[in-house]
Parts: C-alpha cells; sequence; structure tokens
C-alpha cells in the first residue's frame, strides 16, 4: 500500500499549474519587433521551433517531482510474528483386543472401538500445530511408536498403523502411564500432558495406575483418562481356533475408579465416551482445556520512495542545464 509520510504537502502541486498559466502570459507577447517577417523566418530556420516551452515544461517536472519527494512515499507493508509456547502431550493408547469392540459408528457403519478411537486422535492432533506430541500404544506391554515431536505427520502416519493384535495382550495401564510419564522427564516446557485412553481394568504390568499416577504428580505431569466404550453387554470381533473372524458378546469392564483417582492425583480430568461423538467431545474438551499461549507482535515495513523522485528530479535538472546550452536557447 503506497501512503505518503506528509500528504499535506501535495497540495504545492497545484501551484504548477498556476505558475504555468502566468509565465504563459508573460511570454505571448514578443520582447523585440522585427520590421519585417523575413529575418524572424531565417532566424526560425536555425532554432528549433519553441525552445523555451520544452525548457519549462522539464522545469514543471522537476518542480513536482521534488515535491513529491519531500512528501516522502513510502510502500506499507503489514506483517505479524507468532510466538508459541506449546505443550508436550503424549497419547496413550490401548490397543489390547478389546479395542475390536464393535459398539461405535463411524460415518454411519458399525466400526471397532479402535477405528473410532484413531479417527478422534487424528482430528485432536489437527487441533495442535504448536504441540510436540507422541504416540505410545499398549496391551500386555507399552511401546513407543513416535517420540515428541512436531512433525505431526509423522505421528499421523504411525497412528494410522496402529491395530490390535500386534503387542502380547493384556491391559498394563499402570506400565502404560509410567512409560508415558518418563518420555517427559527434563523437558522445559511450560506443561507436560498425558491423554490415557483404555477400555479396561489393569491385568498386567509390575506398576499399578495408582503407583504410576504418582509418579506423575511428583513430576508435575497432568494426566487426562478416557474410558471407551459402551455400558453393559458389547458385541466383540475376535478369531475362533481356526483364524477365522467371529463375533462374540462380552461384558464391558472399565476401572472407572482407578481412572478417576488418577485424574484427580494429577490435576486431570477423566471422561467416559460411550460413542463417537461424545468420544470427539472429550478430545475437544480436553484441547479447550489446555491451550497454548501465544503472542502476536504486529509491525509494518516501510520501503521509501523519496530517493527516486529526488533523483529523477536532479537528473531532469543536469538535462535542462545541457539542453540550455545547445540551440534550445530562448530567442532574444
Amino acid at each position: 500500500m503506497i501512503r505518503f509520510l506528509h500528504p499535506e504537502l501535495l497540495w504545492l502541486l497545484a501551484i504548477i499549474p498556476i505558475i504555468a498559466i502566468l509565465l504563459g502570459k508573460r511570454s505571448s507577447t514578443s520582447s523585440l519587433l522585427f520590421p519585417t517577417t523575413d529575418i524572424a523566418a531565417v532566424v526560425g530556420k536555425q532554432a528549433i521551433q519553441n525552445p523555451f516551452r520544452w525548457l519549462t515544461r522539464l522545469r514543471f517536472l522537476t518542480l513536482a517531482l521534488l515535491i513529491i519527494a519531500i512528501a516522502r512515499p513510502q510502500l506499507g507493508r503489514n506483517q505479524s510474528e507468532i510466538s508459541a509456547k506449546g505443550i508436550d502431550i503424549i497419547l496413550a493408547l490401548d490397543v489390547s483386543t478389546s479395542m475390536n469392540a464393535l459398539d461405535f459408528r463411524l460415518k454411519g457403519r458399525e466400526v471397532r472401538r479402535i477405528e473410532a478411537v484413531k479417527s478422534a486422535v487424528e482430528q485432536f492432533i489437527d487441533d495442535r500445530p504448536d504441540d510436540r506430541l507422541a504416540l505410545l500404544v499398549f496391551a500386555a506391554k507399552p511401546y513407543l511408536l513416535s517420540p515428541l515431536t512436531l512433525d505431526h505427520e509423522f505421528i499421523l502416519d504411525r497412528l494410522y498403523s496402529v491395530d490390535t493384535g500386534v503387542i502380547e495382550d493384556g491391559t498394563a495401564i499402570g506400565t502404560a502411564l509410567a512409560r508415558s510419564v518418563r518420555q517427559l522427564v527434563d523437558r522445559d516446557v511450560k506443561s507436560r500432558v498425558v491423554i490415557l485412553l483404555t477400555d479396561g481394568e489393569n491385568t498386567r504390568g509390575r506398576i499399578t495406575p495408582i503407583q504410576a499416577a504418582e509418579i506423575a504428580k511428583t513430576l508435575e505431569t497432568k494426566v487426562y483418562t478416557i474410558g471407551a466404550g459402551s455400558r453393559g453387554i458389547a458385541k466383540v470381533m475376535t478369531k475362533d481356533t481356526f483364524g477365522r473372524d467371529v463375533v462374540v458378546r462380552q461384558q464391558v469392564r472399565i476401572d472407572e475408579e482407578s481412572l478417576q483417582e488418577i485424574a484427580d492425583m494429577t490435576g486431570g480430568a477423566y471422561f467416559r465416551a460411550t460413542d463417537l461423538n461424545e468420544l470427539q467431545s472429550v478430545y475437544d474438551t480436553i484441547d479447550e482445556m489446555e491451550k497454548t499461549s501465544r503472542t502476536i507482535q504486529g509491525f509494518t515495513v516501510e520501503q521509501e520512495f523519496f530517493p527516486h523522485f529526488l533523483i529523477a528530479a536532479l537528473l531532469l535538472l543536469l538535462l535542462e542545464a545541457i539542453l540550455s546550452q545547445t540551440r534550445l536557447i530562448k530567442l532574444p
């Protein structure tokens, strides 16, 4: 955007046509009288027609350029810098075989819990561009699929590959939480967060969920816990003795009491999600509760153009001086 630092000076441009009119009236009469036009005709052949007019135009143009120069034309460009202080977040997901339960719906079709969870977690990752995230999955043992990183595309690639049945079956909630907290040690950030999702009870591991919560509390790590799954009986996809996919009905058992206690001890919160809408709402709520601080600084970059107009005016003055010493001389 072009602007002038001293726009009021542009009014001086209105004086130029007034001066031109006054000078035109002064030069309308001859300064010498000739007895005959023959003499003027001879002189006219030896000089360029109307030389004074061209020199005058150069002077007016030079004056206009000088006025524009002192008005300080500038090109302004608004810019802003965003300084973000992110949060380190560990996403811990249960991938035990119970996550094959068919009690969630995605895009109108019945899907396994693990598919619904991956869909909600994907959206959560997209909503946290300024945070370092890590992905940890667990069953009988925890496995870190992605360390803390700002490369969210890498985390999403790892998330897409997550499935059940890859890790020895079981649910080691306490061990998974302790491993997650360990990933956050010695991190110089304002907030450390673990979001742990499970659909069962702690059945494996040497560390109990409460012991892991004590570790998290000591290391000032906030833990949000999510119990995923319907209430009562759920259909679960499994394999029979011949390796064929079959659907059986199982009781849903989630240790909500321990999950609630973990959240209370660490300053987090516990959520229960029985369908995809509730699950997405849980991650949205956590997203709102753990906001990344941002500082936006706005400033304007100015590019000065007055030197260009000043140089152009000086060049015109030099041109006028040269032409005035040639055939462009006013007749006496």
